[in-house]
């Protein structure tokens, strides 16, 4: 049963890898399988306890290091079920009012992806005041066009590099932009929206490049943009949802570190997961897709919907606005350190972002010098 103490090393590794602040992809990717490593811990404890063999040093060392991993995955899952106090509240029945409510659709529709009709019949379902759909290009613009009828205000910036996005809203759209924060190629929409009852809410949609292998080499921009985003939010006094693909899972550091640097809070903390990505393999899921909101928002719903042929599901959420809710409802607190921690993140993104900009210009100007591209 050598396989037991195998797998159970594996669990430990992998847990206190994912403590190294490193930011290059192959210590982040640590950050997302928590469940997945967790459910393989415990598997791997039960074996340990119930293996039928005489204890010994090492297989005693082994136990206590598994206990402490799982432990510490405990620690970052648990906020994510009903176990955990909510830190939003739900609107009561007697509470509702309409006029006061934002519904949202996310959906990262994957660019190749052509089952238009799937995302299109959940729209017509729900009726969301808002879609924003991620990864879309100009043949998705295209075939999303039957619902402009019903949303008369738009911020359409189709691109073919999977970075594409589309806002789509009932309500109306004021002091609109389309930034490009640390990136060229990856753009963020930035706008007001006005609310039935006259409140007015900012927006933010955001789908930074993830830490991967084929995408980003590690997670320094994505890192920078996210808090970027949470340093701006936290100067303001007024209502806030950030919302999109965040390309990191809602327990990782930076997203934490997010949250408390903004004051924003997370519907699904004390609930459940929402588990938009893989969509095709229920054994390797996570939360990609966030919707992030002031402490003013309560939740009135929250589901994740059925797959429309993406790698993604689609995320659809109501909530209400109130002083009641801003009165109850509490950030989380942000220490001197955790400033710290977010400035120099921001700092490390900025001049990432200006080194690797000056690299594409020498590489241009070198192209035009040697005659490769004409001028």
């Amino acid at each position: 049963m050598i396989w037991i103490e195998i797998l159970a090393g594996f669990v430990i590794w992998l847990t206190f890898w994912s403590l190294i602040p490193r930011d290059e992809w192959w210590f982040r990717g640590a950050d997302f399988p928590r469940l997945q490593i967790l459910a393989l811990g415990i598997f791997a404890f039960m074996g340990l306890i119930l293996w039928n063999a005489e204890w010994d040093l090492a297989r005693e060392i082994i136990l206590i290091g598994l206990i402490a991993a799982l432990a510490y995955q405990l620690k970052m899952v648990l906020p994510y079920t009903f176990l955990w106090k909510k830190q939003v509240k739900q609107v009561r029945s007697d509470q509702l009012d309409t006029q006061k409510q934002i519904s949202i659709i996310v959906s990262n529709v994957l660019t190749p992806n052509t089952q238009y009709h799937l995302l299109l019949a959940q729209i017509q379902k729900h009726q969301p005041d808002l879609v924003l759909t991620l990864e879309t290009d100009q043949t998705w613009q295209n075939e999303l066009a039957v619902i402009e009828a019903d949303y008369p205000y738009r911020v359409p910036v189709p691109l073919d590099n999977l970075y594409g996005m589309h806002l789509y809203s009932k309500l109306e759209l004021t002091e609109t932009e389309v930034k490009f924060i640390l990136s060229d190629e990856i753009p963020s929409i930035h706008t007001q929206v006005t609310l039935a009852s006259g409140n007015q809410v900012q927006l933010y949609c955001l789908h930074p490049k993830p830490p991967s292998p084929t995408e980003a080499k590690d997670s320094t921009l994505r890192d920078a943009e996210l808090l970027i985003v949470g340093d701006q939010i936290k100067d303001l006094d007024e209502s806030c949802i950030v919302m999109g693909d965040l390309n990191d899972v809602a327990w990782s550091r930076t997203t934490r570190l997010f949250q408390r640097i903004s004051g924003l809070l997370d519907p699904r903390v004390g609930r459940h997961f929402v588990n938009t990505f893989h969509a095709n393999y229920p054994l390797l899921r996570w939360s990609l897709d966030h919707i992030f909101h002031s402490t003013d928002f309560a939740l009135v719903h929250m589901e994740r919907l059925p797959n429309i042929g993406s790698d993604h599901f689609p995320v659809y959420v109501v909530l209400q606005t109130g002083r009641v809710f801003e009165q109850i409802q509490e950030e989380l607190e942000q220490t001197d350190e955790d400033e710290q921690e977010a400035q120099e993140a921001i700092q490390e993104g900025i001049e990432k972002a200006e080194k690797e900009e000056k690299m594409v210009t020498d590489e241009i100007a070198r192209d035009y010098k040697d005659g490769t591209k004409a001028p």
